[in-house]
């Protein structure tokens, strides 16, 4: 399993004195929460050119005599880190200094895996048809979609690429449904390395770490990429090829980037890339999308149920569509959610399987939206439509008034 970060790849913790907490710091970040509410495990990124020399090494960061947990990632999408991504817990109007403090040659800190991507299929098998016979699963870094594959190939386990925070897990099928999952979590810790090791499609039936929680079928399941069609939401079916790897997979954040080349939507073709990303602390999947061709009626939305409560609510610049209700295959509380920047929406809809949200990409043919999923057996989870509202509320909040951040050298 890859870990591209200088965080996690670390070896053993540094003590205050090997981490030069009596230094001058190289560079001061002044972080100041601008709500009226507490912001808890709140990431914001630092371009690696303002810390210090400007280099992507070297470097750690403490604030108030502790650590703060950080990871390197990559803001461009080339594949070579260049920010340093950090997380902090403020209160309600806080304003606060971060040092970036120069490590003189010690250790980097390690800090605990919050979040996970991982990608896994059998090799030493061989295909019969269309389904993978015998093997064993191996985790790779990425995968070129063999032909040969399709659903219930028995070739990727549990299907597709997954990727979970302390709170959630996520995973999508990676064949011509390409619709989106959840796996509920009853604890925090990492749990997807195990999940379908003990038969094919065991995370149907609950276990100690959780379970698969949503029936997706013919619908969007939730937040999946879709076109409007005249009455109903076109899914990503019909590819050229499709390529899919770990792009991030660090204490902090883990992303995932797919590539679909020759999407065939609305009479016309067009290359995709989708980068699904979490952070620790955090439900939320970030879902950006890249079109190489026009497309202005993208789409996406929750699968329907019979016993889903539909809500809708706006703060900020954000909008959401939600359902909660009994709707998990545990048959107890899940709460559902797409969120979207007001500005980019055409219509909300629906069709025979889906709650549907359509939306335009910008000028660029960029699109980002978010989806998140809150279960009931969760620790400390939502049990009420009405405190699942106050959680979205707060999402809105969040993404609209993020942390402030100025960067000064020393």
């Amino acid at each position: 399993m890859i870990k591209p970060t200088l965080a996690s790849l670390s070896l053993l913790l540094c003590s205050a004195a090997a981490c030069g907490q009596n230094e001058t710091p190289v560079s001061e970040l002044s972080v100041t929460n601008p709500l009226r509410s507490d912001q808890k495990d709140a990431a914001f990124t630092v371009p690696a050119a303002k810390i210090g020399n400007g280099k992507l090494a070297g470097i750690h960061f403490q604030h108030k005599g502790e650590e703060v947990p950080y990871q390197t990632v990559d803001t461009n999408g080339d594949d070579r880190d260049d920010a340093y991504l950090l997380m902090l817990s403020l209160d309600a109007r806080e304003r606060t200094t971060v040092s970036a403090l120069d490590l003189d040659g010690a250790a980097p800190p390690t800090f605990p895996d919050r979040t996970q991507a991982e990608l896994s299929h059998k090799i030493n098998g061989s295909w019969k048809d269309r389904e993978y016979m015998e093997g064993e699963f191996r985790n790779v870094d990425s995968l070129r979609v063999p032909d040969e594959h399709t659903d219930h190939s028995w070739y990727i386990r549990y299907e597709g690429p997954g990727w979970e925070s302390d709170l959630v897990g996520y995973r999508f099928y990676l064949d011509w449904r390409n619709a989106t999952d959840v796996f509920g979590k009853k604890r925090p810790d990492m749990v997807l390395q195990n999940v379908g090791q003990d038969g094919f499609d065991s995370y149907h039936e609950p276990s100690d770490w959780g379970m698969d929680v949503l029936k997706v079928g013919s619908s969007l399941g939730l937040g999946s990429l879709a076109t409007w069609v005249e009455d109903h939401a076109l899914r990503v079916e019909t590819t050229d090829s499709v390529t899919s790897r770990i792009a991030e997979n660090g204490p902090l954040r883990s992303k995932i980037r797919t590539r679909y080349y020759g999407w065939e939507a609305n009479d016309r073709k067009t290359d995709v890339v989708s980068e699904l990303s979490i952070e620790a602390g955090s439900r939320m999947t970030r879902h950006d999308v890249q079109l190489s061709e026009e497309l202005p009626n993208l789409a996406t939305g929750i699968v329907k149920m019979e016993t889903g409560e539909r809500m809708r609510g706006q703060a900020g610049d954000y909008a959401y569509l939600a359902t909660y209700g009994d709707q998990s295959l545990a048959d107890d509380g899940l709460g559902l959610a797409i969120i979207y920047r007001i500005e980019d929406l055409i219509e909300l809809t629906e069709d025979e399987h889906s709650h549907v949200v359509v939306l335009q990409p910008d000028g660029d043919n960029r699109l980002t939206y978010y989806f998140l999923a809150a279960w009931q057996q969760e620790e400390n989870g939502i049990t009420s439509p009405s405190d699942f509202k106050t959680y979205l509320d707060e999402q809105l909040q969040r993404l609209t008034h993020p942390l402030k951040v100025k960067v000064s050298a020393r």
